[in-house]
């Protein structure tokens, strides 16, 4: 059992805690039960899986599962547990992965969101909760946006991050135009757009653009889109969270074509 704060193996997942180390590593950290199960509900390859002995014999299952996918496997000390996770009170596991594990959207996506320089870990993790929850396709995020492997993101994600193909691109406008090509609409959000989110047709392939949290999108992603819409708001309410934004927008896609919990790939992802 690992007991040292100063083993080697400890020393290194700490560095994933920042951008730079996880940069550096090309690793990212997945911590918690919840998230290691959805994890290996999908088969996600793990390089690293450490966990105390309580949790050991809490979750036997989970943790033969976990071994089978990790390349390297330690039980730890809570002491030793504490300092590998990011947040005050983890659970007794914490496991590493690549970077270059996470999944593309691939082909032409039936229903996809593009986001351009989204700052907050959590409204990046919720889009993608909720994106997976409506039966996107896929979502692309720009390369100044905050990163989508970030400890944060993950939790706030809910363990859906592990279920949506993500690609993080340097240059998100010619993503856009590639999709675009392949027969996308583009629908770009905009509080002076002449439509309203519900009149467009979302029965055709669609992709939907949205903005940062305080700038909203850039005139050059405006300028891709096939159509602008806008959520109406009371006199007086500036703007709405982006996450409830690319919610209704992403929910009125499915309503218009007929998705239930009922006829989805996984109703569960609904669960709150």
């Amino acid at each position: 059992m690992l007991t040292s704060l100063q083993n080697s193996l400890v020393k290194q997942i700490r560095k994933l805690h920042a951008a730079k180390g996880r940069r550096e590593q090309q690793l990212f950290l997945i911590e918690g039960t919840h998230l290691l199960e959805e994890a290996c509900a999908v088969n996600f390859p793990l390089v690293t899986v450490c966990c105390t002995p309580q949790w050991q014999e809490r979750h036997p299952n989970l943790w033969e599962t976990a071994t089978e996918n990790a390349d390297r496997s330690e039980v730890v000390s809570a002491e030793v547990l504490a300092a590998l996770a990011t947040t005050v009170n983890p659970d007794g596991v914490v496991a590493t992965a690549q970077r270059t594990a996470i999944a593309s959207p691939s082909g032409t996506t039936d229903l996809g969101i593009a986001l351009e320089t989204l700052q907050d870990p959590g409204n990046l993790g919720t889009i993608i909760r909720t994106a997976t929850a409506a039966g996107a396709g896929g979502l692309w995020l720009s390369g100044d946006s905050v990163d989508a492997d970030q400890p944060k993101v993950l939790r706030a994600s809910a363990g859906a991050w592990f279920r949506l193909p993500i690609i993080v691109s340097p240059d998100l406008k010619a993503e856009v135009g590639r999709c675009r090509q392949q027969g996308m609409q583009v629908i770009a959000t905009a509080s002076n757009a002449p439509e309203t989110y519900w009149e467009i047709d979302y029965r055709r392939p669609t992709l939907i653009l949205l903005g940062n949290e305080g700038a909203g999108l850039s005139a050059d992603l405006v300028e891709l889109a096939d159509r602008q819409v806008k959520i109406p708001l009371k006199a007086g309410v500036e703007s709405l969270n982006v996450a409830i934004a690319a919610a209704l927008i992403l929910y009125e896609a499915q309503r218009q074509r007929g998705f239930t919990p009922e006829n989805s790939d996984n109703p569960s992802i609904l669960d709150t």
